[in-house]
């Protein structure tokens, strides 16, 4: 059986006595690679109709003027038209599978007398995980337009990111459009490719729906990757410092290594090997070390700011080649533990029987409530948020006073419960001694479940109202969760 996904080109212009060359991309897989590849031509009843396949079948309509080449390694098959008729108009099938039927895709073919120039669509491997470079042809020499990458779907191109501004969210901290350079030219920078990005896709400038748009790409994303997993996420204090670890492939010849920041689909050049430090970062920001043999260089941030909170991307440069990386930086201004930087638990504390709990401090905290530090792998330090110091200030008596109003409602019901015990059971000692069992009664009144501690809930919870802005949760070395307020 067929697998997972084919795609192609939705339109084909060619003219009269010239010729069209056709790709059909699919998902490389045993599968795929192995099965039937045709390409018919739909009749007004609806069947589409063989024109050639690989199983050595041509119509005779097409014979000595069309042919199928299959190159399954690339995961693509092309099909070429020659001496084309006007006749040659319609709608076509490439597919793959033992009927017609199976896995394909469709596309219009005009054939006009004079179509001018033709492009081929270009193929772009990436790898899972990894990062692909797209070189734009020459449009817009001026830069006065727009710059725009869009994904070519049955009817229109959906817009992922264009230099207005705009970023599609699954692409947010991962697409960038470079500057035109002085031909008209630019590149689409990808990293973090998933599988979904696999598809046609057309780069240009000026409006979506204009004919500036000469480049179109199929991007095709292996199912399988030995690139591993890294974290997406840092973090950092006020005032303090952290590395970034980059990573690029040691068998490429890279020119230069930079460490850029990204938004809205650009990225401004903070530091690179040439010696070049953005102005606003001098002085607290160098590519410390690099390592070729294993492919990696270490950039250190330091005397950080929350303005410096966002995406960065680390990049290596080989000619138009560039392999990219992202991570995203957050700043707090206090230090605060977890196992896992992105998720985080609210836990509320429990009353301690003993008041001197809320007026000594424990180690590194305000009022007893406690916060540690931590780390993460591939950063120097991971920590989670926590609210400004200003909410911080609690006196122990008012503390205290909350403490003794909360235990007000459950301490008085206990009192009556117990004088009503106490009651039935000096009751039914009377009765005993009237009927004679006396020593029966005091028997039994020694072993009744009496409890006479007036403050029987040590553990009871204190209900706190707080903005999601302002409360933060970390995570003791002990296992043990307290609020940060």
């Amino acid at each position: 059986p067929v697998s997972s996904t084919l795609y192609g080109a939705r339109f084909l212009t060619g003219e009269i006595g010239g010729s069209v060359t056709h790709q059909c991309f699919y998902s490389i897989m045993p599968a795929n690679k192995h099965d039937r590849k045709y390409w018919c031509k739909i009749a007004r009843s609806g069947v589409c109709y063989t024109v050639i396949s690989t199983t050595g079948y041509t119509s005779k309509d097409h014979a000595g003027r069309v042919s199928l080449e299959d190159i399954p390694q690339n995961g693509t098959f092309m099909v070429t038209m020659t001496e084309l008729k006007k006749s040659d108009t319609g709608t076509y099938r490439c597919g793959i599978g033992t009927t017609n039927r199976d896995l394909y895709v469709n596309l219009n073919l005009t054939v006009l007398a004079d179509a001018g120039a033709l492009r081929l669509t270009e193929l772009i491997q990436g790898e899972l995980r990894g990062s692909v470079t797209v070189l734009c042809p020459p449009g817009d020499t001026q830069g006065g337009e727009k710059r725009f990458w869009c994904k070519l779907g049955r009817t229109s191109c959906a817009l992922i990111a264009d230099t207005n501004g705009y970023v599609g969210k699954s692409y947010q901290g991962r697409i960038f459009i470079t500057p035109q350079e002085s031909s008209g030219a630019f590149k689409i920078l990808i990293n973090d490719l998933k599988k979904e990005d696999s598809g046609l896709y057309r780069c240009g400038t000026g409006s979506l729906s204009g004919q500036n748009s000469p480049r179109v790409v199929a991007l095709q994303v292996t199912a399988a990757s030995t690139l591993p997993k890294r974290p997406k996420f840092l973090s950092g204090t006020v005032g303090g410092s952290l590395s970034f670890k980059c990573h690029y492939d040691p068998k490429g010849n890279y020119e230069k290594k930079y460490l850029c920041r990204w938004k809205e689909a650009s990225c401004s050049l903070l530091v690179d090997t040439d010696g070049f430090v953005h102005e606003s970062y001098k002085g607290r920001i160098q590519i410390a070390s690099s390592d070729q043999e294993n492919g990696t260089y270490t950039v250190v941030m330091s005397h950080l700011r929350e303005e410096d909170a966002g995406w960065y991307w680390c990049g290596a440069k080989n000619g138009h080649t560039e392999h990219t990386s992202s991570v995203k930086l957050r700043i707090q201004k206090e230090n605060c533990s977890s196992q896992d930087p992105e998720t985080s638990t609210l836990v509320k504390p429990t009353l301690s029987s003993s008041p001197a709990t809320y007026s000594t401090p424990t180690q590194r905290s305000i009022t007893g409530l406690m916060y540690v530090k931590g780390t993460v792998t591939e950063s120097t330090s991971t920590l989670l948020p926590t609210a400004p110091p200003s909410t911080f200030v609690t006196s122990a008596s008012k503390i205290y006073r909350k403490r003794q109003s909360h235990l007000l409602p459950v301490v008085l019901p206990a009192v009556i419960l117990l004088i009503f015990i106490t009651t039935l059971a000096l009751i039914k000692i009377k009765l005993q001694k009237e009927t004679g069992e006396e020593s029966s009664a005091i028997g039994n009144l020694e072993a009744a479940p009496i409890r006479s501690d007036p403050n029987p809930v040590k553990e009871q919870t204190v209900e706190e109202t707080l903005s999601p802005e302002k409360v933060h949760e970390c995570r003791t070395d002990s296992g043990k969760r307290r609020w940060v307020f």
